[in-house]
């Protein structure tokens, strides 16, 4: 799943760029999730009072309310990032609002002021009311979204590239950095997506409720190392083979 960020203060323009970028890539044929973070007090993900609330204050950790035309997995906390991207199955996604997303981002900003707060080495481009003062800026293009939103959808297919796990870095850092310094890394020119050590090095699979979790490299190691270790005390079977391991709760 390839991912796009788009940050910057209120009534910058976010959420239109999110709904253009959605809809262009939606009409190319891609199927696309998107995640808006809201920071808002007085927003809810559910109506005090529902049939569905009463649910999660009853201790349910999920609930899941399904209505005639649509439906909502509610979460008795707010998740945070890798949590939501283990919910998604998508082929692109637009993430509108974490500025800490190890993703390429598209900044929006009123000047060059608000630019100058937010711009680091994950930006691909600029957005905003600032397309009105200039075309580039501190060599990131400027753009448009009225007349150029085309060109801008081109830059986010070129830069775009397979979300990185955001892992722990106090857990892996095993190619030597966060992911979010990776994902910088990547859009600067100085590291390829394929340099991300987890995705190519995994010796251990692990699922829970048919959902894939990632593991970072040094719990790998450690239950690896355990279950094989339990497994070479074993007769009668090849040690050489693969071992499948499944708890049913």
């Amino acid at each position: 799943m390839k991912a796009i960020g788009i940050i910057g203060y209120h009534h910058t323009g976010k959420t239109t760029l999110a709904a253009a970028l959605i809809t262009a890539l939606a009409q190319t044929g891609f199927q696309v999730a998107s995640i808006k973070d809201i920071h808002n007090e007085d927003y809810r993900a559910d109506k005090k009072g529902s049939n569905s609330w009463t649910h999660a204050r009853a201790g349910a950790s999920q609930v899941f309310a399904r209505g005639l035309y649509d439906a909502a997995l509610i979460l008795n906390s707010p998740p945070d990032l890798p949590r939501m991207l283990s919910l998604v199955s998508a082929e692109w996604l637009i993430i509108e609002g974490l500025k800490d997303a190890a993703v390429p981002k598209i900044v929006c900003a009123n000047d060059t002021s608000e630019a100058d707060e937010l711009l680091d080495d994950t930006a691909i481009a600029l957005c905003g009311r600032i397309s009105a003062q200039t075309g580039s800026y501190k060599g990131l293009p400027v753009f448009s979204l009225e007349q150029q939103l085309p060109e801008l959808i081109d830059l986010s297919l070129d830069k775009a590239f397979e979300i990185l796990p955001h892992s722990d870095p106090d857990c892996c850092s095993a190619c030597g950095k966060s992911c979010y310094q990776m994902a910088g890394d990547i859009v600067q020119g100085r590291s390829q997506r394929s340099d991300c050590v987890l995705d190519h090095q995994n010796s251990l699979d692990l699922a829970i409720g048919g959902q894939p979790l990632t593991i970072v490299p040094f719990v790998q190691n450690l239950l690896r190392d355990i279950i094989l270790a339990f497994a070479a005390n074993l007769k009668g079977i090849d040690p050489s083979q693969d071992i499948d391991i499944k708890i049913r709760r």
